[in-house]
């Protein structure tokens, strides 16, 4: 509707800005992977020759999609999610909260495991959540894929979280194998419904999460990239393969915003929820070897950067730079609600962790006025390098790691050293006093529970039982 129509229909001068700022309210367009290391992508500097088992080979991973929205939007290279396994990292996302206030300390099970682990059997329902706070405003909702936010026969359905539409994408031919394939479908056919109006669109995929399977069409660009053994097939054309069928699948979600004319109204959000699966435990497939968390110390499950730094790319028109890369600022998961209410004029709800980041997306460099805090209660599986104590704390510079009781105090000057080699706990004591209060007392006010005797060790030694 133009100026004129608002107008000639008798509705008043004073409406029309109200009207034309509702127009303008833009569409989210939420994607997020699992188990996507920082250095998987070309766009994060991912590695073409790399060293493997004593050989050197030559990758070439091909991600021409995102390489597309690297090019339209700003990547964010320090990026922390909320946690460093699934389900709490997904709680920080949709609550704006850090997830160990929540009682979300792991992933959500069976209710039987998931008392033993100390853990809700689902994020309560009565929360704000992303999806709720955006349908009060008048926005569709529509999630696709990978949930993993409640479980067991009585848990509240995605829909108690003000979803409007929610498919997990796993029915049909193939399975996991064409999961991403349904999601876009899916997520494209939710677009099109509902391009006259705004709305918030999750697509969650389910990869590159293991067991990967791809099939040998997907493998075929990188068939003989790396030695099979057996009937395995060899981890870099299985890994390589999977990323690329993801990435054709993001390229079918860009090119529907394209077709449907809502890209330039469109923020795209792209990360993953934590880092990648190692391949050194028996109960994952040792194609989880493939994955990089690039330059960083820790894999999936740790609290080193490469646990918990995801690859962040946001493209929205008008608002951040094309091709920019932002190496400055300190971004958290738990700022995507904020950011998302204040960019679609909905209520913030009150009592957050994560706050609104909208300048420092357009390229405002500042600091967050919070810290951010994590705290893991259960053994990190793999190398010992990456075996991180059971808190840590993120703010400005500087990044401190702890044990409750007070061992394996560690202090690292992120941006000089990425990779958490040097411990400047002895010299800054100042810095580690300041920090260590704020996470002991933030730890004090965290929901009680048990905490598995493996939590904070760096030992090698196998707990007796491997979750």
């Amino acid at each position: 509707m133009t100026r004129q129509d608002f107008l000639r229909l008798g509705l008043g001068a004073a409406g029309w800005p109200l009207l034309a700022q509702q127009a303008r309210r833009p569409n989210i367009l939420f994607i997020l992977c699992d188990d996507l290391g920082w250095g998987d992508l070309p766009a994060f500097g991912h590695r073409n020759v790399v060293a493997h088992g004593g050989w050197l080979i030559r990758g070439e991973l091909k991600t021409p999609h995102l390489d597309r929205l690297a090019r339209e939007g700003t990547r964010f290279t320090q990026f922390y999610v909320a946690s460093a396994v699934c389900s709490p990292s997904r709680a920080g996302f949709m609550t704006g909260r850090f997830p160990s206030e929540l009682g979300i300390h792991d992933y959500l099970a069976t209710p039987e495991q998931n008392q033993k682990h100390g853990v809700r059997d689902s994020l309560d329902p009565a929360l704000p959540t992303l999806p709720r706070v955006l349908r009060e405003a008048g926005y569709a909702t529509g999630h696709f894929g990978k949930w993993h936010l409640s479980s067991g026969p009585a848990a509240p359905k995605p829909e108690a979280y003000g979803i409007d539409r929610y498919d997990a994408c796993l029915g049909g031919p193939g399975g996991r194998v064409k999961s991403s394939e349904r999601i876009a479908e899916e997520t494209i056919r939710f677009m099109e419904e509902n391009r006259e109006r705004p709305f918030l669109a999750q697509a969650w995929l389910y990869d590159p999460h293991s067991p990967l399977q791809p099939t040998e069409e997907m493998m075929a660009p990188y068939k003989g990239l790396s030695p099979r053994w057996g009937q395995n097939k060899g981890a870099f054309e299985v890994y390589y393969g999977v990323l690329t069928e993801m990435d054709r699948q993001i390229g079918r979600m860009l090119e529907a915003l394209d077709r449907l004319g809502l890209a330039e109204n469109t923020m795209v959000v792209f990360a993953s929820d934590n880092g990648p699966e190692t391949g050194l435990i028996p109960f994952t497939s040792h194609y989880g070897g493939a994955a990089s968390a690039g330059p960083f110390r820790g894999l999936k499950r740790s609290l080193y950067e490469g646990g918990i730094r995801s690859p962040l790319m946001v493209r929205w028109p008008g608002r951040t730079r094309a091709g920019a890369v932002d190496n400055e600022s300190v971004l958290g998961a738990v700022d995507l609600l904020p950011t998302v209410c204040a960019a679609a004029g909905a209520r913030t709800p009150e009592g957050l962790d994560g706050e609104d980041v909208s300048d420092m997306l357009a390229g405002k460099r500042r600091a967050r006025r919070g810290a951010l805090l994590w705290e893991n209660r259960f053994p990190v599986y793999g190398h010992v390098l990456d075996m991180s104590p059971m808190l840590a704390v993120r703010e400005g510079e500087w990044k401190l790691l702890l044990n409750p009781d007070g061992s394996r105090v560690e202090l690292y000057r992120v941006p000089k050293d990425p990779s958490e080699m040097t411990n400047l706990a002895g010299r800054y004591p100042k810095v580690v006093e300041r920090l260590r209060n704020k996470a002991l007392e933030w730890q004090k006010g965290l929901p009680a529970g048990p905490v598995d005797a493996g939590a904070g060790r760096s030992e090698y030694a196998w707990p007796v039982e491997m979750r």
